[in-house]
């Protein structure tokens, strides 16, 4: 199936899907720096998709002139449209795309509606030039989110967003309350203060020489090696992060080679999106504008779902703390053993029931907590977490210790 790359819908049939193109490495193609193109990601997309067994549709959905003056397109896939319960809303974390949702969707969509884009600067979708200010940016992000829900015609949803996208559903929840039923908020990015330089220091001293490279690498983007090394980008793709395959290998034929090519295209691309993302954060771990302290701002109606992983480094402590901070609201926390910070992928059924749970609530219009047996994390998880949280701290205060915090 050629994409169209204009909005009208382009039916994608289950099981249907072209060759992967082995072209890429001719010659001809290793001339150029970064063997990569839209047509490429499109076909790795493909690749993948055809593991959903559910009709779905592909298009582009036109959200105007919302960002960088010039016309942008949201690729997104739907799933179900035509039933009658509460539609969900997936948004993807960084780095990623709607293709890692593929261990998902069939579920998800069993008798709802869902959609799942593809991040503006991001994936197959337009890649227009965001504010280098971190509220700017986050505002024209939460702006195209709204004209995509303008032209797709969804009054009322339930949003879902992972790592990244967890902390963009949390800004579009801010500012649009009136057209989330439920926010479900899996393993979320953004949320914790930054340690400060002093705490970093305190838990590593840290060589001149590495405070150097942190300085010098300070104004890239986050993902920048992939697109400087150029021929060798998808060989450090593949090799960076196995763990991340092996989720896949039941489900997608060739895992480790099939979405490790999605996963390069989607970031050897203009990495606009990824400067969006630089322009949010205070060092790649923690957000210039942290929402933990933002979230009480939140209309008290809006219910809220914490879905983390047992094993993630990301510290679920901020989780908590708005657990009991907004005692008039529904909150729910939930810690599913086993799971790092792909929760969705680590741990499907278990993650599975409970978005499930938050989606029916929303279809009921009921803020009542629903009393539910979940997986705990084991004591030694427990452990495990707090070393990676002290570590991840550590390490990535490596590379803020000696930034000069940029003017907003």
């Amino acid at each position: 199936m050629e994409i169209d790359q204009s909005s009208v819908i382009a039916q994608v049939s289950p099981g249907t899907v072209s060759q992967v193109d082995k072209s890429w490495w001719s010659p001809s193609n290793f001339i150029q720096w970064c063997p990569t193109s839209m047509s490429l990601l499109q076909i790795a997309e493909r690749r993948i998709l055809k593991v959903i067994k559910t009709p779905f549709e592909g298009k582009y959905v036109n959200v105007g002139k919302c960002v960088g003056g010039v016309e942008n397109k949201i690729w997104t896939l739907v799933l179900n449209k035509n039933a009658e319960k509460t539609p969900l809303v997936l948004l993807h974390g960084f780095a990623s795309g709607v293709a890692l949702w593929c261990l998902n969707l069939d579920t998800l969509a069993w008798n709802r509606p869902v959609y799942a884009m593809d991040l503006l600067g991001f994936g197959s979708s337009s890649r227009p030039n965001f504010s280098s200010n971190a509220l700017e940016a986050e505002s024209q992000m939460v702006k195209s989110i709204e004209e995509w829900r303008k032209q797709v015609g969804l009054e009322k949803f339930v949003l879902l967003g992972h790592s990244m996208g967890g902390f963009l559903a949390s800004a579009y929840a801010l500012q649009h309350p009136d057209r989330v039923t439920h926010v479900i908020l899996a393993d979320p990015w953004g949320f914790p203060d930054r340690p400060s330089g002093n705490d970093a220091n305190t838990r590593i001293r840290i060589p001149f020489w590495v405070k150097g490279i942190a300085y010098l690498l300070q104004p890239f983007n986050p993902l920048w090696l992939i697109r400087v090394s150029g021929p060798l980008g998808p060989r450090i793709v593949q090799r960076a992060r196995p763990d991340i395959f092996r989720k896949y290998t039941e489900a997608v034929e060739d895992a480790d080679v099939a979405i490790s090519e999605y996963i390069y295209h989607c970031n050897a691309q203009n990495p606009t999106g990824e400067a969006c993302f630089h322009a949010m954060m205070a060092s790649f771990g923690w957000a210039k504008y942290p929402m933990l302290h933002r979230i009480s701002a939140l209309r008290s109606d809006v219910p809220l779902t914490f879905i983390y992983g047992a094993r993630s480094w990301v510290d679920r402590h901020p989780g908590q703390i708005i657990k009991e901070n907004r005692k008039e609201s529904s909150v729910e926390m939930h810690v599913i053993g086993g799971a790092g910070h792909h929760v969705y992928a680590d741990k499907k059924d278990e993650f599975h029931r409970l978005v499930l749970a938050a989606c029916q609530s929303a279809d009921s219009l009921s803020v009542t907590r629903n009393v539910m047996v979940e997986e705990k994390s084991t004591e030694a998880e427990e452990r495990v977490h707090e070393l990676q949280t002290e570590i991840s701290h550590t390490v990535l205060g490596v590379m803020q210790v000696t930034e000069t915090l940029e003017s907003p």
